[in-house]
């Protein structure tokens, strides 16, 4: 069994790479040639005395799609809670309590044949990229496709993830205006994704500023109420966020407004709404302005031959609305496939793992 490390994970791993596998388990899970577990989280009434209010977590969620070969566990034990920004704004956090000041999130890839383990993988970089990706895909599928100007909120690590899938997906864009509570943030984002990409990355003052004349707007933060107004919206937008309530917390990046003047409204998973009692996707069909069965799922609109929008003005959202299993899965195969051809990690015996009675 190979034993990887967030570093080797970024030596290995491309962000198109990602892109590649979870289309590919996207379309295996809408042709039921895949399957997940929906992401569930357990809170602990246990607190880190030098944080009030930040509580014990254990999060896991686990899937498998036949071309991985494998059947990926995610786990992260977690300190949590939410911080109040000096703008006001709140987020949730993550705290590094574990020894030496760090985190831990681990997936661990099982082989559909021969059962043992083959992997334990540090979960950051996956965790980063398979969000980013997934958002692009939707971004690919239901945004105009001659989109030169965007919007988006964040200016952190998943806000990195999606700009550089965004541009792989949408290399005509010439310009992305950025917003984020901080403005020394999102000042030194614009000017480190400026130089990366050769684009025009522009932190903006204002979140209308990140609205107004984007025709793709995404919302990449860890934000608790909605991170702009719907009204400002323009016909031709497609929405995109990565924050919906989770069962624990009624977090969300995007109004009811938005999610009212939508023509069309797809989500990761179906399933996680219901799970988690997602009230914001909910809400367009509870105040009767959509049925249920309106609402898609990416997999269903990959593997649909029509295309995913239907006129130019349509505004529309994908609601990356949860983390599945599947996603590790398939972007754990990969990396160990490439970290086998290099011989990166540390391999350990595999029988340390299996034993010679019944579980």
């Amino acid at each position: 069994m190979r034993v990887l490390s967030n570093a080797d994970v970024e030596q290995l791993l491309s962000a198109q790479d990602v892109i590649d596998v979870l289309e590919v388990a996207y379309r295996e899970l809408a042709e039921n040639r895949g399957h997940n577990r929906p992401r569930n989280h357990t809170y602990f009434p246990v607190e880190d005395e030098r944080y009030p209010g930040f509580r014990f977590r254990f999060k896991s969620q686990e899937g498998g799609n036949i071309s991985s070969g494998v059947w990926g566990t995610r786990i992260t034990s977690d300190m949590v809670g939410v911080e109040t920004l000096p703008t006001g704004e709140k987020r949730r956090r993550l705290l590094p309590v574990a020894p030496g000041g760090r985190y831990v999130g681990l997936v661990t890839l099982f082989s559909l044949t021969e059962l043992a383990p083959l992997a334990i993988i540090h979960d950051s970089v996956i965790q980063k990229y398979r969000v980013g990706a997934t958002t692009a895909l939707g971004i690919r599928e239901m945004s105009n496709p001659d989109v030169t100007v965007a919007g988006m909120f964040g200016a952190g690590w998943q806000a990195a993830a999606h700009l550089e899938t965004l541009l792989l997906v949408r290399p005509g864009i010439e310009e992305i205006r950025v917003f984020s509570p901080t403005k020394e943030r999102r000042e030194a984002f614009a000017a480190e994704w400026s130089d990366r990409t050769g684009k025009r990355v522009l932190a903006v003052d204002h979140p209308k500023d990140a609205v107004e004349g984007c025709r793709i707007i995404t919302a990449a933060t860890a934000a608790m109420d909605p991170v702009f107004e719907g009204e400002w919206i323009e016909p031709g937008t497609h929405v995109s966020c990565i924050t919906s309530p989770d069962g624990t917390a009624t977090r969300r990046e995007l109004d009811d407004t938005t999610f009212d003047r939508a023509d069309r409204i797809v989500v990761f998973s179906r399933e996680q709404v219901h799970h988690d009692s997602q009230f914001d996707i909910l809400g367009p069909v509870e105040r009767g302005l959509k049925q249920w069965d309106d609402i898609q799922e990416l997999g269903q609109i990959l593997v649909d031959p029509a295309p995913a929008r239907k006129n130019r003005d349509d505004i529309t959202i994908f609601a990356n609305n949860t983390g599945m299993g599947i996603q590790f899965a398939a972007v754990g195969a990969r990396i160990l496939e490439l970290a086998e051809e290099r011989d990166l990690g540390h391999v350990i015996p595999t029988d340390w793992f299996t034993e010679d009675t019944t579980p």
